[in-house]
């Protein structure tokens, strides 16, 4: 996270929560012989007592976002009516938006006709058997949370393992077939949002460490023309997000700037292409230098970075969750947000300028 006010640069170092796997081969293993890892930079907190929970065959009824895994999209559209818009996705499925109520975010996820994953956020959206809002300790003391969670699919066998402060921030829950992922806001300890996905989907996702046995279900490989849709969505969504959060603390929202979306675009690319990740170029210099070069007025301006992450919903909540990041993110100074992706380089650049 970094902040300039006047021209004049004020450089704060934060830790970043970022994400990367890869596959590699471990020995020793007696149940799974291979394994993705799933490392990140995150603080360590220790677990709580557990109990019993159900088990993957068991069968779960819910209403909301939970009974719309496995349904068609012509279910969908008699629910929730026509998508405001349809975002390209990098794990093969489309989100259809929902964004008109920032108290009741939705996003579903459409493959082939039918529905492999949910995300949802604001005070009213119905993610039964949980609540946003609801504190993460409640859900340690019913057992619902593990450190461990496997699946069969296809003859093939997986193990997610989390990590304690996975298991506190964005712990992972089987019901039945429905995995729910919930990400906590860890200043709060309360939970901040919900994914909600199928078993084939959770996979391709990968966002744990995970080892199996047999295939490795992976997503389609994207092209350079579906990067571009792709990235048009994440770059959408955060900016809708970024808003949710900031409507939900009692802060005004922020204005969509397309010319400093360009600035952020360019910082995503370049840190993508030259392989570094910071807020300084290595040939483009520091923000002040890039909203120079974007010819960009301003009183005040900040901008937030990320890399790595599954997608543009996995990125803001990790903002959330980082005091630097967070305090920009709701910050009552700023008014217009310019968000730039590229692939998986998420760049928000956030201004105070008068009109």
């Amino acid at each position: 996270m970094i902040l300039l006010k006047l021209a004049k640069t004020a450089v704060i170092i934060l830790l970043l929560a970022s994400s990367i796997y890869y596959i590699s081969f471990k020995h020793g293993r007696t149940e799974f012989e291979n394994s993705v890892e799933h490392t990140s930079a995150v603080l360590k907190h220790s677990s709580t007592t557990k109990q019993t929970i159900p088990t993957q065959q068991e069968n779960h009824q819910f209403s909301g976002l939970f009974s719309f895994i496995g349904m068609q999209s012509t279910e969908i559209k008699e629910k929730l009516g026509e998508p405001l818009r349809i975002d390209r996705s990098s794990y093969d499925y489309d989100w259809w938006v929902y964004n008109t109520d920032p108290l009741n975010y939705i996003q579903v996820g459409i493959e082939n006709g039918r529905v492999v994953t949910v995300f949802g956020t604001g005070d009213d959206v119905l993610v039964e058997p949980f609540e946003i809002g609801q504190p993460i300790s409640e859900l340690h003391l019913k057992g619902l949370i593990k450190s461990q969670i496997s699946l069969n699919i296809d003859k093939n066998r997986y193990r997610f393992e989390l990590t304690e402060e996975e298991m506190m921030t964005r712990p992972l829950i089987s019901m039945g077939n429905v995995y729910i992922q919930l990400y906590v806001d860890k200043f709060t300890n309360e939970v901040s949002s919900v994914r909600f996905l199928d078993g084939k989907t959770l996979i391709k996702l990968r966002p744990y460490e995970l080892a199996y046995r047999g295939e490795l279900l992976s997503a389609s490989e994207v092209t350079q023309a579906e990067w571009n849709e792709i990235e048009q969505g994440n770059k959408a969504q955060i900016l809708d997000l970024t808003n949710v959060i900031r409507i939900r603390h009692g802060i005004h929202s922020l204005k969509g700037d397309e010319r400093l979306a360009e600035v952020a675009y360019l910082h995503s690319k370049d840190m993508r292409e030259s392989d570094y990740f910071d807020h300084t170029s290595p040939t483009k210099g520091g923000l002040a230098d890039r909203l120079a070069d974007g010819d960009i007025s301003y009183h005040l301006a900040g901008e937030n970075i990320a890399a790595k992450y599954v997608d543009g919903i996995a990125a803001v909540e990790g903002w959330l969750n980082s005091e630097g990041h967070r305090e920009t993110l709701l910050s009552e100074e700023y008014n217009y947000l310019g968000v730039g992706v590229y692939e998986k380089y998420y760049t928000q650049n956030f201004i105070q300028k008068w009109d």
